[in-house]
């Protein structure tokens, strides 16, 4: 376990000890890749994108961490909740507010849903903002703020605050099954219908456009030859050709570890992209490029296997790890803004290809810096709270 812990005086933090899982869980992944390291990130067909009771999808090293719980676990539903989203699926509540507990169509009280006892839950990081004018101590709500212009934005301070929520995965740690047969169906049918892709030269249909048509944020060389590599000084990526990998899958997924790679340009993300090859920096940058395409390549139905070049840092990745806790930290927080800034890219092209209308690539949002913590969209953040806000909070 991590050497170097710098805990507060009054000991770990909520942060400290989720951190501490999350070191634990990628130290046991990263071991698993020693006696085979052409195993594949996320198991295929067994490791799906995670998202919470009402369907909103977990991103960046939430997403990331939670696969691995699942995958460790054996959850076959990528579904979680907090407790109190989980029993309060035992209530409904009206249009005037008042609060009942749920019963069938025959009203009969419902049997109640429940954690399984023993159960240990699993924490997801949520960052919250709190928005002020200086001048006038006035707060507005952070999506308020997203939406003025940069002008307007520069007359308030925004202030992150992280905290951390403990979730249950709904399949494997609830009586779901037993109490909301129905529900499990659902979010089973629900998880079964993300469908992995393998076999022939295409992957999915945005990733495909995005790399064909050459619409990422720089361009993407296909050349016949045995080097895949993101170029900083000409910002440029060169893969090579389609028919030279061994399936469509293949292709996508050693095409996105380059796309993470991008961007870390001084235009993009700006991460320091001048440290020599093998060194323990460079070593960092791969993981946070490996990470990145693994966790997209998921979420669209795609296995990402360890890239070969990739395998020769296993160890170094293993050794700081082990040292220090900060070292995931900011790995996690690089994947974030990694995979934000190419979903970005991702979600115009596949808007394209739903409405068959031309998308604007010419603009993309990058991440905000607020002092030495930097912030990404609000979606993470969300993606919690409003599965909190929709618990039914009882006194007890």
């Amino acid at each position: 376990m991590a050497s170097d812990k710098k805990y507060h005086s009054d000991g770990p933090s909520a942060a400290d000890k989720a951190l501490d899982r999350f070191t634990e869980l990628m130290i046991e992944k990263i071991q698993s890749f020693e006696g085979n390291w052409k195993k594949p990130w996320f198991m295929p067909g067994t490791t799906l994108p995670p998202q919470n009771l009402s369907g909103r999808h977990y991103n960046g090293g939430n997403s990331l961490m939670l696969m691995l719980q699942a995958e460790k676990m054996g959850y076959d539903i990528p579904v979680w909740g907090t407790f109190d989203r989980i029993t309060n699926l035992n209530y409904v509540k009206d249009k005037n507010g008042n609060v009942f507990q749920a019963r069938d169509k025959d009203g009969n009280k419902l049997p109640q849903v429940s954690v399984n006892k023993g159960e240990k839950s699993f924490p997801v990081f949520l960052t919250t903002f709190t928005v002020v004018d200086p001048k006038t101590k006035e707060r507005i709500p952070y999506d308020d703020y997203r939406n003025l212009s940069r002008e307007e934005q520069a007359k308030y301070k925004v202030y992150p605050k992280l905290q951390v929520y403990n979730v249950f995965n709904v399949a494997g740690q609830t009586n779901l099954e037993l109490t909301r047969p129905e529900l499990y169906e659902k979010l089973k049918s629900m998880a079964a219908g993300q469908i992995q892709h393998q076999g022939d030269l295409k992957s999915d249909p945005a990733i495909d456009k995005m790399i064909d048509d050459n619409l990422y944020y720089c361009p993407i060389k296909q050349v016949k030859g045995d080097n895949a590599y993101y170029s900083p000084a000409k910002d440029e990526i060169v893969i090579p050709t389609r028919e030279q990998f061994v399936d469509g899958e293949a292709f996508a997924t050693n095409t996105l570890h380059e796309c993470a790679h991008a961007t870390g340009a001084e235009s993009r993300l700006n991460r320091d992209m001048k440290h020599p090859f093998g060194s323990p920096e460079y070593a960092k940058e791969e993981l946070t490029a490996e990470l990145s395409a693994a966790l997209i390549a998921s979420q669209h139905g795609l296995t990402k296997h360890v890239k070969n070049d990739s395998a020769a840092y296993l160890k170094s990745w293993l050794g700081s790890l082990q040292q220090s806790p900060e070292f995931l930290k900011t790995v996690l927080a690089d994947v974030k803004h990694c995979t934000s800034l190419i979903n970005q890219r991702l979600d115009a092209i596949q808007m394209e290809l739903d409405k068959g209308e031309k998308a604007d690539y010419s603009q993309f949002r990058p991440m905000h810096s607020f002092g030495q913590m930097q912030v990404s969209e609000i979606h993470a953040a969300k993606e919690t709270q409003e599965d909190e806000n929709q618990s039914i909070h009882r006194s007890r």
